[in-house]
């Protein structure tokens, strides 16, 4: 009986922790995405989770310098595990391959370890990114 749990709990534990993260749902006005850039602290990544056809779609974006940047939340070489991005410390860690860079350093990433980049448009004092844009991408989750 102890074996059986303690099997029954490890498959729960390891399937738990290979999970595709779920974030706060993004900010939406209309058609498109909208993030308070004065919400934002530079160089460090706020996630969101928009969920369409059932998937949920992970991005983050990030005030850098005089710009703001938004990224999935899916490596280019990793995406199919559907693991995402963790931020420790003023870095970006793939969940998947455990890859780790600067936040300063994510638009050149690591070898093919790098956040696919989604265009967005700065307006104002918003951050906008159209609907559409994520819908392309849900085939990357």
């Amino acid at each position: 009986m102890k074996i059986l749990f303690l099997v029954s709990f490890s498959c729960l534990f390891l399937v738990s922790c290979s999970a595709q993260p779920t974030y706060r749902d993004a900010p939406r006005s209309g058609q498109e995405v909208v993030v308070e850039v004065k919400t934002l602290t530079p160089e460090v990544p706020v996630f969101f989770t928009y969920r369409y056809g059932g998937k949920k779609v992970n991005f983050f974006v990030v005030k850098m310098n005089d710009r703001v940047l938004s990224f999935l939340d899916a490596c280019a070489r990793c995406y199919p595990w559907k693991r995402g991005y963790r931020y420790s410390a003023g870095r970006l860690i793939c969940r998947e391959c455990d890859v780790k860079y600067a936040i300063s350093e994510i638009e050149k990433g690591f070898g093919s370890c790098f956040p696919i980049r989604i265009e967005g448009s700065l307006l104002g004092g918003e951050y906008r990114i159209p609907l559409s844009v994520l819908e392309r991408m849900a085939d990357k989750f």
